[in-house]
């Protein structure tokens, strides 16, 4: 229940005892426990409580209910020796700055955000309310445990995604650890013009190369719910994240197999199956750049889902010379490139048969996507 909910529900429930105003004595008691202004409550009417805050709430409505009294004659007559009345606030807001003072010192990209994030997954709140649940006490266990995470993303540069153990792509949860890459944001974007490519289809078939975490596979099988869709990847670790992933979605239509590209459809079962969109973000970063990339990158995330160990062109190449085979006659091809990529990408795809529709750019108004359709043959 959000805080509007838990106004409405408290509000009728001393209505039910025959208080003369309901709303107010709710809002009295609610903004206590929150340690909040009685005024800037409904400014956080979407806000979700924590479990004690919600039970603290029913305790003391059950006392009103049951001695006739307005919560402040409640509070008076306890002499506010049950409810921590004291403001933690100024406390909270400095050990947040030195958070922050903490993780720049280590040069760490967006240090007030990761403090932000780290401060709301140990107190269990969102981000975006953070700042209201800094009135309250943090205990020595959870102040232990913060600290604990800022050495880890600081000192030793641990990703903030892996020490969350969840990060959102697509407007999905994802679990991520070091088994598989962390989604980014632009990836979105492949994940939006391979909708667009299929969403007419009844029951399109798309096939997902290099898989990872299962974001794209599970984004597109949630967005299009008549689509059969299939994940491969090499790493038995990866496909055990995606799979968990799709259950948590429960994206019941996705499937994923371990599989070298496309080695697995060769076996006899998958002889005749024929897909209408192949999609793969895959390994693409160059060896000589592939050393030069971020502690974060380079320590934690996983190296064969970065890099083929070459060039950055081994899969698009394979890729676009064996796609055709699991193609259906009208079917796409869909890649993420690197930065400087597209062009090159573009050139395989059209000297094994396909027409190149189009290349997309991402938020930063570099060439990401590129997309080809199977070329009709004469």
């Amino acid at each position: 229940m959000n805080l509007l909910e838990i106004l409405n529900f408290s509000k009728e429930y001393l209505q039910k005892y025959s208080f003369s105003k309901p709303r107010l004595e709710s809002e009295k008691l609610i903004a206590t426990v929150l340690k909040l202004d009685r005024i800037t409550l409904y400014a956080y009417f979407d806000m979700e409580l924590t479990t004690e805050q919600k039970d603290t709430i029913k305790k003391y409505l059950r006392e009103m209910a049951r001695g006739r009294i307005g919560f402040d004659e409640l509070m008076k007559s306890k002499g506010d020796m049950e409810l921590d009345m004291k403001s933690y606030k100024e406390e909270n807001y400095e050990l947040l700055k030195k958070s922050i003072e903490y993780l720049e010192r280590y040069q760490v990209p967006n240090a007030r955000l990761d403090a932000e994030y780290i401060f709301a997954h140990i107190l269990k709140v969102s981000r975006v309310t953070l700042t209201l649940n800094l009135n309250k006490k943090i205990e020595d266990e959870d102040k232990n445990r913060i600290r604990e995470m800022l050495v880890a993303r600081g000192k030793e540069r641990k990703p903030l995604q892996y020490l969350l153990g969840e990060w959102e792509f697509y407007g999905y949860p994802f679990k991520v650890d070091e088994r598989v890459l962390i989604p980014r944001a632009d990836t979105e974007i492949l994940v939006e013009q391979c909708k667009y490519l299929v969403n007419e289809l009844p029951t399109p078939k798309i096939m997902d190369i290099g898989t990872g975490s299962g974001a794209i596979a599970i984004s597109l099988g949630k967005e299009l719910p008549n689509a059969n869709i299939l994940g491969l990847d090499i790493s038995e670790g990866a496909l055990e994240v995606a799979t968990q992933n799709r259950d948590m979605n429960e994206a019941t239509n996705v499937k994923f197999l371990k599989s070298d590209v496309f080695s697995t459809l060769r076996d006899e079962k998958y002889k005749n199956v024929k897909f209408n969109l192949i999609v793969s973000n895959p390994p693409y970063i160059p060896t000589g750049e592939y050393v030069e990339l971020m502690p974060e990158v380079l320590k934690y995330e996983p190296k064969n889902a970065l890099t083929d160990g070459g060039d950055g062109y081994y899969f698009y190449e394979k890729i676009s010379k064996e796609a055709k085979e699991f193609l259906t006659k009208d079917g796409y091809l869909a890649f993420e490139v690197g930065y400087n990529q597209a062009e090159k990408v573009a050139e395989y795809m059209r000297d094994n048969g396909f027409d190149v529709l189009s290349i997309v750019k991402d938020y930063g108004g570099i060439d990401r996507v590129v997309i080809g359709k199977r070329r009709e043959e004469n």
